[in-house]
């Protein structure tokens, strides 16, 4: 068994009692129940398949890929209990569940095992792009069997020469008279483009028309399925696997088409758009990774530092568990708070997903403002508490059989892939701050008042402004240097608003546990005396860019 405990209890009481979650068909004993059965899912079925599928690996024989022993079987098992279908549309068999449900089971999938839970991560892209942009004859065929996770669905955006310049893709798409097209080309780090858990593979692939717009213009989306409708194997093949830093068991793949069938989804030059559909939803899935691999390197670290005996207690002068330690007290705390604030800010994202769903455009312009923060300050949280794990564990962190060094590798890719958290952070100046000069950000910032210090938010405020002036003087060199920081530090103080917000929920909640409350007050004072200081060099390196 996995010392992976899907975390029940806080994912509860974030939820309900202080994201105020409520819905007419859930109530709060039903969402437990639901919890706790993709618990025994995730910490039973999948975690125990963790580490066996990192030292094993994918293997890539001629055309086809076999996964880490035990991951087919689990993935018949996940299907099977409907956890594929739950956040989609009962029209096409899905559940019709709130992201605000479907967020904290798939961070048990995450948390128990990245490698396997990326593999419905990239089908739900394909899901919701289906879904945004398909014809009805389109989203009749492909969804069904792709919601209950039968087919499942790739992403085949980037190219060698290209990376996260899609200006630059060289894949090719051909009219045919039937109305379907050939696509033409190589596609590489495609997540899961080719495996043995499902029976056939839906791939989503940018390609560029005959005498299509230069640069991102000119790019269409299409449809590739590994198996055409009439039973036949399309002319599409993984001719490679890469070799990673971590992820071990997910199979990355260079993808070849050549002239294999496709189906334009959407409307031609309008790929970019239809792309944003997928990525935009990973994004925040992304940040949700995040935080499941760093609750998961605090468990670990937690356990080890409970029983490893080394040095000795300043008080008594006998040898102590490290945890008594007061460096390793303050290292956990740093894992702890990070995590909480992290949740916190990806189930908030999570509800102003469901509002916009409902039609609130202020949510909808919430949604977007947190994408790029979620993807970015979420992740490169997780490479921190990971790093942070690996300490507490000292020399025998570095050492690969006490697990450790396996969340640290595979948090790794987090800030990478699904858009570089440099990108994110250009997002979130460019696209979200400027876009509508400032109103989502400022709305965001006034309410944090009350749960942080003014000064800090006085001064980001100011800093918004002060970004807003580079952009109207189409300053853009200095946005672009700027943007980090900026994420950066709004991500810090959004996280510390919101453990001040869960710690006085948990003060005033006499039914909690003592424990229970008295964690949450650790975790805000911490936070606010040691990170959210961060905050403010982060606002200062904006100016000094």
């Amino acid at each position: 068994m996995s010392d992976y405990h899907p975390p029940v209890q806080n994912i509860m009481f974030l939820l309900h009692d202080v994201l105020g979650f409520s819905h007419e068909e859930l109530d709060r004993e039903t969402v437990e129940a639901v919890l706790d059965e993709a618990a025994k899912l995730a910490s039973g079925i999948l975690a125990p398949l963790n580490k066996s599928g990192d030292e094993q690996g994918a293997s890539l024989n001629g055309q086809d890929v076999k996964t880490a022993q035990g991951f087919k079987e689990a993935y018949k098992q996940y299907c099977e209990g409907g956890w594929n279908a739950v956040p989609f549309d009962p029209e096409y068999g899905g559940q019709g569940l709130p992201w605000a449900i479907a967020f904290p089971v798939q961070e048990m999938w995450q948390g128990a095992n990245m490698s396997f839970g990326l593999c419905p991560l990239l089908n739900q892209g394909a899901v919701e792009a289906i879904s945004a942009h398909g014809t009805d004859e389109q989203k009749d065929y492909f969804l069904p069997k792709l919601i209950t996770g039968e087919w499942t669905g790739t992403m085949n955006l980037t190219e060698s020469q290209a990376g996260s310049d899609l200006g630059l893709l060289n894949a090719r798409a051909e009219r045919q008279d039937n109305g379907t097209y050939k696509i033409t080309g190589q596609k590489i780090f495609i997540t899961y483009g080719e495996h043995d858990m499902a029976e056939n593979i839906i791939h989503l692939v940018l390609a560029r028309l005959p005498g299509a717009p230069d640069d991102v213009r000119g790019i269409s989306l299409f449809i590739a399925p590994k198996i055409l409708e009439d039973g036949t194997r399309n002319s599409l093949s993984c001719i490679g696997l890469e070799h990673k830093l971590g992820i071990h068991a997910s199979p990355t793949c260079t993808m070849d088409f050549d002239s294999a069938t496709g189906y334009l989804l959407g409307k031609e030059h309008e790929g970019l758009k239809c792309m944003f559909t997928m990525m935009n939803n990973a994004r925040l899935s992304v940040g949700l990774q995040g935080v499941a691999i760093a609750e998961h390197a605090l468990q670990h670290a937690q356990n080890y530092a409970a029983e490893r005996i080394q040095g000795k207690s300043f008080e008594t002068g006998q040898r102590v568990t490290i945890k008594q330690h007061p460096d390793i007290r303050r290292t956990l705390l740093s894992m702890r708070s990070y995590v909480e604030a992290g949740r916190a800010l990806t189930y908030e994202a999570a509800l102003a997903l469901d509002a916009a769903a409902q039609g609130d455009t202020c949510a909808k312009a919430k949604a977007d403002l947190l994408t790029p923060i979620v993807k970015s300050w979420c992740t490169d949280m997780a490479v921190e508490v990971a790093s942070l794990g690996l300490q507490v564990h000292g020399g025998m962190g570095f050492i690969e059989e006490t697990g450790a060094a396996q969340y640290y590798r595979d948090a790794r890719i987090l800030p990478i892939y699904e858009g570089t958290n440099g990108i994110q952070a250009q997002d979130l100046v460019f696209r979200k701050v400027l876009h509508d000069q400032g109103e989502a950000a400022s709305s965001y910032i006034k309410n944090m008042q009350g749960a942080v210090e003014e000064d800090i938010l006085d001064t980001l405020s100011k800093t918004t402004s002060d970004l807003l002036k580079k952009g109207n003087d189409k300053d853009m060199e200095a946005l672009a240097w700027a943007a980090s920081p900026y994420l950066k530090a709004l991500g810090i103080i959004a996280g510390g608003a919101w453990l001040e917000k869960i710690a006085k929920t948990a003060k005033n909640n006499s039914a909690l546990e003592k424990a229970f409350q008295q964690e949450k007050q650790d975790n805000a004072t911490f936070y606010r005396h040691n990170i959210l200081p961060l905050a403010a060099a982060h606002l200062k390196s904006v100016y000094n860019s």
